[in-house]
């Protein structure tokens, strides 16, 4: 099962960068990094053809093998997302895969 999931994160995963919040060290791999559908009355929302989607949270799911913590920075396609949870998903005694839920960082004043 987990062979499977990092086949198709090696196919089709997004390429990230992960910033560990204490060291500053940053680790590159991949992980699938989507915005968090929502209901239309919901606000913030942009409409898509799948739906309503959140532009403040986005759902991260990636290799247990890669580190992740609250307050770390997770890159992909120009954008910069803060981790607000992570959780481990076990298969058995296998770390299958991490779930985090990130929220958009703020752009920095000019």
């Amino acid at each position: 099962m987990k062979a499977r999931f990092e086949k198709l994160l090696a196919r089709y995963g997004q390429s990230i960068t992960v910033t560990d919040r204490r060291t500053g060290e940053a680790a590159a791999g991949k992980a699938f990094v989507q915005p968090v559908l929502k209901r239309r009355e919901d606000v913030p929302v942009a409409v898509t053809a799948l739906g309503g989607v959140s532009e403040e949270r986005w759902l991260y799911l990636g290799s247990a093998g890669m580190a992740l913590s609250p307050g770390d920075t997770v890159e992909t396609g120009g954008m910069a997302f803060a981790v607000q949870e992570v959780r481990t998903v076990w298969w058995k005694d296998d770390a299958l895969y991490r779930w985090a839920m990130l929220r958009r960082k703020k752009e920095a004043a000019v």
